[in-house]
C-alpha cells in the first residue's frame, strides 16, 4: 500500500543551504514562523531536514542515560531529539519544537559553506553593514529602533545573523521580541487591545522563570505554542510591523563591527580591539546566547565526535577571520546602570561618531 509524500516546508538560507521541514511535524509551526524570512516555494535537495521519525541506532554507544551515540548519530533520551550527521546533510527529528536543535546545526552547516552564525544587532548603514554582537537586555532592539528613524538606516537583524569569509553580512529578520520596557520606543505597537503585558519592573523575574521552564515546556509543541502566544514577557512582532514602510537589507558588506557589552563603570566609552580578540567574542558570544539545550546538542555532538571541539569551533574561527580581516573592531562599554532607552541613546552617539570615518576609510 503506498503512502502519500508528505508536503514539506521549504527555507533557503541566502542560497547557501536550504532547510525542510515536514509540514505534519510538531515542530513545523514553530519554525514556520521562526525561519520565515527564508521561506521559499523551490524545491531542491534539503540540507537540513527536520521532522519527527527517529532513525534506528543499531549498536548504540551510551553516555550513562543521557546520550545514545553512532559515528554519525547522537540521541538525547531525555528530549527525545535525534540529530544525524550524514555526509552533507543533517537530519533532526524529535516530537517537540526544534527550534533549539535547529540553530546550533544550522550554524555548523553554514560554516561549512562559509558563513558562521553571529549573536548582534546588524543594521545596514549607506550601504555598509554594521555588526553588533552583543549579550542579551544589553539594548539592542531599542538602538535598532532609533538607528530606524534616521537617515541612511536600514534593517537586518536584532538578533541573529551570518557572517560570510568574504566578509558579507547575510541579515536574519526574525521576528522580533518586545518587551514591556520597548513601549516608549516601540508606542505603535502597543496601540489597540494587545495581550498584557508585566510591567517593566517584573519582566526580569519573569524572564527568569521563562529560562527555568523552558527546556520542558518545548517538548509539548501545544502547550510551548501557547505559552509563547500568551506569555506576558514579550509580543513577537515581524519587522514590517516594527518598522512599517521601512526596507529590510539582506545582505551588504561588512564595515565594521562593535561589540556593545554592560560593565559597571560610570560612563559610556569605546576603544579599539584586535580582529583575533572579536573572533573570540563573536564565538563566545554566540554559544552563550544559545538556548540551554541548544548548547547541549553542540556538546553532545562533541563528545561523541560526531563534531569534534576542534572542528566545531576552528573552522568557524577561520570564517570570521576571514570575514573580519582589515574590517575595524571596537568594544563600546556602557553603564549596567542605564535604561535600555539609556543605554540605546549612548550607542547611537558612539556610532554616529565613529561610523563616518570608517565609511570614508572604505570608499
Amino acid at each position: 500500500m503506498s503512502t502519500t509524500p508528505t508536503k514539506a516546508l521549504n527555507f533557503d538560507i541566502h542560497g547557501r543551504l536550504t532547510i525542510s521541514v515536514d509540514a505534519q511535524a510538531p515542530a513545523a509551526h514553530q519554525l514556520r514562523t521562526m525561519l520565515a524570512c527564508f521561506a521559499t516555494d523551490a524545491e531542491r535537495p534539503a540540507d537540513i531536514v527536520v521532522d519527527d521519525r527517529p532513525e534506528p541506532m543499531p549498536d548504540a554507544g551510551l553516555l550513562e542515560h543521557e546520550l545514545a551515540y553512532t559515528e554519525t548519530s547522537v540521541r538525547y533520551n531525555a528530549d527525545r531529539v535525534q540529530v544525524v550527521r550524514d555526509g552533507s546533510q543533517w537530519r533532526i527529528h524529535g516530537p517537540g519544537e526544534l527550534l533549539t536543535s535547529v540553530v546550533p546545526v544550522l550554524d555548523a552547516a553554514m560554516v561549512s559553506r562559509g558563513a558562521g552564525m553571529i549573536h548582534a544587532a546588524t543594521m545596514a548603514y549607506r550601504g555598509h553593514a554594521i555588526a553588533l554582537p552583543a549579550a542579551g537586555g544589553t539594548g539592542k532592539t531599542s538602538t535598532a529602533a532609533k538607528l530606524m528613524r534616521r537617515e541612511g538606516w536600514s534593517f537586518m537583524g536584532d538578533d541573529w545573523a551570518f557572517l560570510a569569509e568574504d566578509a558579507t553580512l547575510l541579515g536574519y529578520a526574525k521576528p522580533m521580541f518586545i518587551k514591556p520596557h520597548h513601549k516608549e520606543i516601540y508606542p505603535h505597537l502597543f496601540e489597540g487591545v494587545r495581550k498584557p503585558l508585566v510591567p517593566s519592573g517584573l519582566s526580569q523575574s519573569v524572564g527568569r522563570l521563562t529560562t527555568v521552564v523552558h527546556p520542558f515546556v518545548i517538548r509539548y509543541p501545544r502547550l510551548a505554542d501557547f505559552s509563547r502566544r500568551w506569555s506576558p514577557e514579550h509580543r513577537m512582532v515581524d519587522a514590517g510591523a516594527a518598522f512599517p514602510g521601512r526596507a529590510v537589507t539582506t545582505k551588504a558588506p561588512l564595515a565594521a563591527a562593535i561589540y556593545i557589552e554592560r560593565f559597571e563603570g560610570s560612563k559610556s566609552r569605546i576603544v579599539e580591539k584586535t580582529q583575533d580578540w572579536m573572533i573570540d567574542r563573536m564565538i563566545g558570544n554566540f554559544h552563550i546566547e544559545m538556548a540551554g539545550f541548544s548548547q547541549r546538542v553542540v556538546t553532545g555532538l562533541a563528545a561523541t565526535s560526531v563534531v569534534p571541539w576542534r572542528e566545531h569551533f576552528a573552522a568557524k574561527g577561520v570564517v570570521l577571520s576571514k570575514a573580519l580581516d582589515g574590517r575595524p573592531c571596537h568594544l563600546l562599554q556602557v553603564p549596567a546602570a542605564y535604561s535600555a532607552d539609556e543605554a540605546s541613546d549612548d550607542i547611537v552617539r558612539h556610532l554616529e561618531e565613529l561610523l563616518p570615518a570608517v565609511l570614508d576609510e572604505q570608499v
